[in-house]
Formats: structure tokens, sequence, C-alpha cells
């Protein structure tokens, strides 16, 4: 029988971490207050010098997990491909890059290490052989905007299935099962000066359309849509409309067996303790069904929407999405 767990994404304390309202020691603490299992760390955002982190701080962590008891789950990991303005890097260039951050996630505890949608798929078959030995899978994310059917995703799925290693897999982000237009996004782009027809209609065939990519792109964009467009800002508002999907749970059958994360989006917790877009009782209970037996971590990232005045709260938001997910794993 299979037992979902839950863990927190460190990205989700990013604002009060930047802004010195809470250290890393805080964030761990704060996971122990809520009753969380598990840690989902970004090693660029909060250690000095990731992925060549000193031994001193590599020591500092365990022993700040210990004194809380969280466990270190994934490591979220970027292949930056683009680090001249010459050239992308040449594939041994990145397979250095992606065996240094399977060192760093050994290091840490980590047996998971989170690759970002773009990650250069060349790379993976020879990193294998070092991901076995240090017991690290490589999973990559798929993510809202970004999800089974682009080419990218693909090329790694294909290489997936191809190896059929416990060491290659996916981490899947629950964007791809927005069931609404995140309202927070659209909140804030009103008070930019959007255009309040045009939220009304992204709204409406969002609810209709499992991806509005077609419909947002130049190219195949509807009239109707056009004519709402009144300026840049709402130029913009559509094309960013197609960061988020509606996706239905059983898109995942295909891809079960190389499930090894989940990234628990929160964009906005209402007072009555559930998330706006997400049916997250939904997803749990196909998890249920499927016997999963692993970690859905909090991702809050409704901080970069907050309206100008307001404070960021991401410590509340994380409380009330753990809260249910309490409730609907019970």
């Amino acid at each position: 029988m299979g037992q979902i767990k839950t863990a927190v994404s460190l990205y989700s304390y990013q604002d009060e971490y930047v802004r010195g309202k809470m250290t890393l020691e805080d964030c761990i603490k704060e996971l122990h207050g809520v009753q969380v299992k598990g840690v989902e760390l970004l090693p660029d955002q909060m250690l000095h010098k990731a992925p060549f982190v000193a031994d001193e701080d590599i020591k500092k962590w365990h022993a700040t997990l210990g004194k809380y008891k969280i466990v270190p789950v994934c490591n979220d990991i970027f292949i930056n491909t683009k680090l001249y303005n010459n050239r992308i890097l040449t594939h041994d260039e990145n397979l250095e890059l992606l065996k240094n951050e399977l060192r760093l996630a050994h290091k840490l505890g980590m047996c998971l290490v989170r690759l970002v949608s773009m990650t250069p798929t060349d790379i993976i078959e020879d990193a294998l052989p070092l991901a076995e030995e240090l017991n690290v899978a490589m999973a990559l994310e798929v993510h809202a905007a970004m999800s089974f059917d682009i080419p990218q995703t693909k090329a790694f799925t294909d290489i997936m299935f191809k190896l059929e290693s416990p060491y290659v897999g996916l981490v899947i982000d629950t964007g791809i099962f927005c069931r609404r237009f995140p309202r927070v996004a659209k909140e804030y782009f009103l008070q930019q000066g959007l255009t309040k027809e045009l939220a009304e209609y992204i709204d409406k065939i969002y609810l209709e359309h499992e991806c509005i990519t077609s419909i947002t792109i130049p190219e195949t964009m509807p009239a109707d849509l056009k004519r709402l467009i009144k300026s840049d800002l709402d130029e913009l508002y559509v094309v960013l409309a197609d960061g988020y999907e509606n996706r239905p749970f059983n898109i995942l059958d295909k891809y079960y067996p190389y499930i090894k994360h989940f990234h628990g989006k929160a964009y906005e917790m209402t007072e009555a303790g559930v998330e706006y877009s997400i049916d997250y009782k939904g997803l749990i209970d196909y998890l249920k069904h499927k016997n999963y037996d692993g970690y859905i971590a909090t991702e809050y990232e409704g901080g970069r929407f907050a309206l100008p005045g307001v404070n960021v709260d991401a410590v509340s938001q994380v409380r009330a999405q753990q809260k249910m997910f309490r409730e609907y794993i019970s």
C-alpha cells in the first residue's frame, strides 16, 4: 500500500529568505512546526558556492535536518547551457555540470534531483553510471506550458522509456492540472491596467481548453480575442496565459511508473482552505487509487503576484496547503 507524504520546496520561502526575514534554519524549523516530513532545496538559492559547497556547510545542513527531524527529499538543479553570450555549452560541459550536481545531491543526502524542463537530453544516458553509483535519480520536471506534448519533454520521455532505469524519471508539476486560471495573476494584472473584458475572455476559454497555446499565439489567435487587446500589458497577459494547463489526471497513466515526485503548486489558498485553481482532492484521490508511495511538495508561487503595498506571506500559504494535504490524505 502506497503512502503519500508531504514536503515543502524552500523555493516557496524565497521572498522571506531574500529579504532576511527567514534564514535557512528558520525555513527548516517552520517545516517541523507544520508536521512536514520532507524538504526540497534549491541549492543555487540557499547554499553558498553551489554545487561546490564547503564541507562545513554540508555538515551544518545535516545537523539542522537532524535537529528538526526533516528528511532531505529532492534537490532542484539547473543546467545553465547559456553561460556565454557567443555560444551554448558543449555536450561535455553540460555533462560535467550535471555530474557536479549529482555529487552535491549525494552529499546533501538527496536521492533525487529535479531537472529543469529544458535540460539537454543528450547528457542523461552518459550521466546514468554516476547516478547509479551515487544512488541519485534524475527526474525531469513536467511543468505547465511545457508538459508531455512539447518536443523537449518528449525527447526526454523517449530516452526514459528506452533506458527503463529507476534512476531516470519525472517530477510532475501540478500546474498542469489547473481547473481555473489563477485569480491572483488576473487580479495583479487588472491592478496594472489590464482590460477587464480580456481577463474575462481568458478565464472563459481557459475553462474550455486543456491547453490554450494555439489561441494565444498570433498566427492562430481568434479575431475576437485580437480585438480585446488594447495595450502592451494586454498583449503580455495573453502571452503569459498559456503558462498554465488544464489536463485530466489520467494523462499520467502512461508515465506513472516513472513518476518520482510531485510539485504541489499553490497560487492562492482561499479562506475555505482549498487552492483556488487546482482540484487537489481529485488529485489525491487519483494518487491513492494508484497507490502512490512518495512525496508531494508545496511550491508556493503566488508571491510573484503580490499587489503593490501587500507583503508576501508564504508562511501562511504553505501552512494552509499542508493542512489541506493532511485532510485529503487522511
